[in-house]
């Protein structure tokens, strides 16, 4: 049982290299770049370009200073929900690593479709760190938990108080879209963590009905169906023990989620400020929760296409932003959102990998 075990964490292991990997960074980065400015540029063209050259001229930088502040804390906030759990498990560790985890995450999310390089990008930063790997995948699953708690309820609450009058085209597709997956890795997470052995059975109905489509890989099948299982009933485990021996923890960590994405939300008022936009602040954290969470699980690197015409119809189709600044505002937007950050996280994984080819590279 204890060699199975090790099967499976090392075939995690290898599962979060391969995500990890430079090739698949490089062809997420072009395309997460080229589908941005494509998007971009057709806001541009499809609004009055010389109005928009001429309200660059109206920004109040001041607005655009205090959103540099609102970026820190956004990455402060992001660390801190991770370090709240690796202090407890890994007290060498530093809330510096943390920093760089976080910022790798975010960086890997956006240049992977769906942010499935998100958390691979985290453990590998945690394990090189010294943290062990049932440990920084257990801090991984937590909080992706209490993020999968967290953005329902923002949706549903930002439903309930914005005007929907204006919301119309891809729009409502989208939601259900989003819902839809959210509500899918809600259950699969609550399952996995109350009943790992209902998870097992399921997993192991799935590897038997695609073996006997296809016959040749039911060996695979039922290996990969054994190993899966071996992995949810660990992290399984090691997650109730970190919640047991720290009952505060999970809770402090949804106020953290919380504070971190309210943060993200406000910070498009202030840009709408700086723009010279008077908004409702409701109206627009209701818009940034929406988009937020459509384009979470979207199947482009980074959500982008799907965040830039989420922004134009919601904020452009809603008249919260004239259509000379639409543009601006979506540029700005993504770019404290998303940008910056993904700017600060390719730094570190690209020393990272540095070091990790040269720690692997066969010496002369």
């Amino acid at each position: 049982m204890a060699s199975s075990t090790q099967e499976a964490i090392a075939q995690d292991k290898q599962e979060v290299q391969t995500v990890f990997n430079k090739n698949i960074i490089i062809k997420g980065a072009f395309w997460f770049a080229l589908i941005t400015v494509i998007t971009i540029a057709g806001i541009f063209f499809y609004t009055n370009t010389g109005n928009t050259v001429k309200a660059l001229s109206h920004i109040s930088y001041k607005y655009i200073a205090i959103c540099f502040v609102m970026l820190f804390a956004d990455l402060m906030l992001g660390s801190w929900r991770n370090h709240i759990y690796i202090r407890k498990l890994a007290p060498a560790v530093s809330h510096w690593v943390s920093f760089r985890a976080n910022v790798a995450n975010m960086f890997m999310g956006a240049v992977t479709p769906a942010h499935g390089g998100a958390g691979p990008a985290q453990i590998f930063v945690y394990t090189s760190a010294g943290v062990g790997f049932i440990d920084a995948f257990a801090v991984s699953l937590i909080n992706m938990g209490a993020t999968l708690i967290f953005m329902p309820l923002a949706g549903f609450v930002a439903i309930m108080l914005m005007d929907t009058s204006s919301i119309s085209g891809i729009i409502p597709a989208m939601l259900k879209y989003g819902f839809s997956f959210f509500l899918l890795f809600l259950i699969a997470f609550l399952l996995a963590f109350w009943k790992p052995v209902w998870v097992g059975i399921i997993i192991k109905k799935i590897a038997n009905g695609l073996s006997s489509i296809f016959p040749k890989r039911k060996e695979r099948l039922a290996k990969w169906a054994d190993n899966s299982f071996l992995s949810i009933s660990k992290y399984q485990q090691t997650c109730s023990v970190i919640i047991k021996q720290h009952p505060f923890l999970f809770p402090l960590s949804l106020i953290i989620t919380t504070l971190l994405y309210l943060n993200k939300y406000c910070m498009q008022y202030v840009i709408l400020l700086g723009l010279g936009v008077n908004a409702s602040l409701v109206q627009v954290i209701s818009m940034q929760v929406l988009i937020q969470f459509m384009i979470y699980f979207a199947p482009s690197p980074g959500g982008s296409g799907f965040a830039e015409v989420g922004i134009s119809a919601l904020f452009g189709g809603g008249n919260v932003v004239p259509k000379a600044i639409l543009p601006i505002f979506t540029l700005l937007q993504r770019s404290f959102l998303l940008f910056f950050p993904a700017i600060v996280g390719a730094y570190v994984v690209i020393s990272l990998l540095r070091k990790h080819t040269l720690k692997t590279a066969p010496k002369a």
